[in-house]
């Protein structure tokens, strides 16, 4: 029998977790989005009103919908206001010690029957419930990037994820108009475990010099018809996300061709990380997005 969720805290307000917390809170459900800190938790809300003002102005949704959507959004600074909730939704960064603190921290405030989820993008849902008291009650909940456009949601059961908390979640999936994918637990779980080695191989391919940026993705995008290109791409998702995933692949499979590029390594060493550092792949400081080489 599945639960009826109502109730959710976001945990992480960057910006997966402002992403998760609009489109929940868009279908009336009532969210607790946290952040340690307060400047992230006012630019997220920030973020949530000028993109639901842009639906509106598309005619995808009515003022009184940005309106309800605004007023189911709670900020909280502190981590003891998130607990009493149907639904926990890890929403932050992409390193597994730091998750696993968030978690082991909630666990002092959260009710027996709430059920925590990680948005991890390739970390280990069965190692992460591991470290929780309830890993029956504990699954992945992945999103894509970002969260109101794509439709997609990755759904992937631990080792012990029980069929009620599936079905709980799988049913707020439906009920946010997502639609949602079942992986296994293991690295990357499908979409990037596609994805990433492509963009890696891409980075390889510039590292090799057989084309430059523009070149490769001019080639994808009319060659393959992608709406982007892999190395555009990799800007958008942040090259130390592509460089933390394709090192999961690596260190959980074993296999040489999960390798991550030095190139790739390089630039995140920089600390040109793509365009939420203004530099990648493409210098994004002038009116134009200009290749770096």
């Amino acid at each position: 029998m599945s639960r009826d969720i109502q109730t959710v805290s976001v945990i992480g307000a960057g910006q997966m977790g402002n992403g998760i917390a609009h489109v929940f809170a868009l279908a009336g459900i009532n969210v607790r989005l946290y952040d340690i800190d307060s400047d992230t938790l006012k630019k997220a809300v920030q973020t949530i009103d000028t993109n639901l003002g842009r639906a509106v102005a598309r005619g995808k949704i009515t003022e009184h919908d940005q309106k309800r959507a605004l007023t189911n959004i709670m900020t909280v600074d502190n981590l003891a206001d998130t607990g009493p909730v149907d639904l926990v939704i890890e929403a932050v960064t992409e390193k597994e010690r730091i998750k696993q603190a968030i978690f082991e921290d909630i666990l002092l405030h959260v009710n027996d029957d709430t059920i925590l989820t990680s948005n991890t993008s390739s970390i280990s849902i069965t190692r992460l419930a591991s470290r929780t008291d309830r890993p029956e009650r504990f699954m992945g909940l992945h999103f894509m990037n970002p969260v109101p456009i794509m439709q997609l949601v990755e759904l992937i059961r631990g080792i012990a994820t029980d069929e009620e908390t599936f079905k709980s979640v799988a049913g707020v999936v439906d009920r946010i108009g997502k639609t949602y994918s079942t992986a296994e637990d293991f690295p990357a779980f499908i979409v990037n475990r596609i994805l990433m080695p492509m963009i890696n191989e891409a980075i390889y391919t510039l590292y090799e010099g057989v084309g430059n940026v523009q070149s490769i993705d001019t080639s994808l995008k009319l060659g393959a018809n992608h709406p982007m290109g892999p190395l555009a791409l990799a800007d958008f998702i942040g090259l130390d996300t592509c460089l933390a995933i394709m090192n999961v692949l690596h260190d959980g499979l074993a296999d040489t061709k999960y390798r991550p590029c030095p190139l790739l390594v390089k630039y995140v060493e920089a600390g040109w990380l793509g365009r939420k550092t203004s530099r990648g792949f493409y210098d994004y400081r002038g009116e134009v997005p200009r290749p770096t080489r």
